[in-house]
């Protein structure tokens, strides 16, 4: 059965029994780590200022003060597990449900049979990503805080949004997942008896 909260005050967005690695990192070497795993174009526009990294700690800052609207592009299942009311939602990437020989062949050489046991999704990017932004924003000029779990997808999504004319774009960067329990006091989320959730994010309403 599922559980809707509202304005718990919890931890972060995070299941208890996902593992935490070992190593830990200040938040400039996560931030460092993140822009090398994706493009050179993603890595020159935050480091060249052109789209602004957000630490967790000042995003409700950012988007109270500043005006910047967060744009969450998590998954539609990562995001029903929990989420900052009133936040923009355009997933960068979808289920691939095609069942074509080609794609059965990549799934299964990308899983091998990993993906059964574990129920790992094969995803593909979203081929309406900036119509789905656009919907919702259509002004270019709009400040945007873009958010994922990590920090990874949303860099990749900052470059297609600049690439698609917004020009006012932050990333939080680390992601939802580096969030603190006093860094967003209000979100509402899913659990089940099984999965105890630690949770926190939240905007002025």
């Amino acid at each position: 059965m599922a559980v809707h909260l509202d304005q718990l005050h919890t931890s972060s967005f995070k299941l208890k029994y996902e593992k935490k690695s070992k190593l830990q990192y200040s938040n400039s070497q996560r931030t460092s780590l993140c822009i090398n795993a994706v493009s050179l174009s993603a890595r020159e526009l935050v480091q060249s200022g052109t789209v602004r990294p957000v630490l967790t700690k000042d995003a409700v800052s950012v988007i109270n003060n500043e005006g910047f609207k967060l744009l969450d592009i998590r998954p539609v299942w990562e995001r029903e597990k929990a989420y900052v009311p009133g936040s923009l939602h355009v997933p960068l990437f979808v289920n691939d449900d095609d069942n074509g020989p080609i794609t059965l062949l990549k799934k299964w050489v990308h899983f091998g049979y990993i993906g059964l046991w574990t129920g790992q999704k094969f995803t593909t990017i979203n081929p309406d990503f900036l119509q789905g932004v656009d919907k919702f924003v259509s002004d270019k000029d709009a400040k945007l805080l873009v958010a994922c779990g990590e920090g990874l997808r949303s860099l990749m999504a900052v470059t297609r949004l600049y690439e698609g004319g917004y020009k006012n774009l932050g990333w939080l960067a680390g992601g939802f997942n580096k969030a603190e329990d006093d860094h967003f006091p209000v979100v509402e989320v899913a659990f089940t008896q099984n999965a105890e959730v630690y949770i926190s994010c939240g905007v002025k309403q």
